[in-house]
């Protein structure tokens, strides 16, 4: 049966959306972004966008049973390919050991003006 995953310490959907879908064992989180789940506003610059985004997808995956050492795959959406080494050095501090497929993309845009956004996929142990 779908479990519905709804984290207090991450952001609220600003769409209709859940945070998280857990089935099976697996978790799938919707993308995060650099939104300050306290005051509802993204964090200024890349850098500080891509640590609340990590922070807010760790919450979401911690509220599901899991932690970073359980995705198997992420998602990473960023508005400019150039910010790839900031982000990529901050989401690779989010994790120890092995590390996860990921895929990264450039987009046009991102939801509330983000310039990251980050999506998982994790196994519940």
């Amino acid at each position: 049966m779908k479990e519905i995953i709804v984290a207090q310490n991450a952001p609220k959907a600003i769409g209709p959306y859940s945070h998280a879908t857990a089935m099976n064992g697996m978790i799938f989180t919707s993308g995060q972004i650099g939104l300050d789940p306290e005051t509802g506003v993204l964090a200024e610059g890349v850098e500080a966008q891509a640590r609340q985004t990590m922070t807010n997808l760790k919450n979401v995956l911690k509220t599901a049973g899991a932690g970073m050492d359980d995705v198997v795959k992420t998602t990473v959406f960023v508005k400019d390919l150039a910010d790839f080494a900031k982000v990529n050095a901050i989401y690779g501090s989010y994790f120890e050991g092995d590390f996860p497929a990921r895929s990264c993309v450039q987009v046009a845009a991102l939801p509330a003006g983000a310039l990251v956004e980050v999506e998982a996929i994790a196994f519940r142990r």
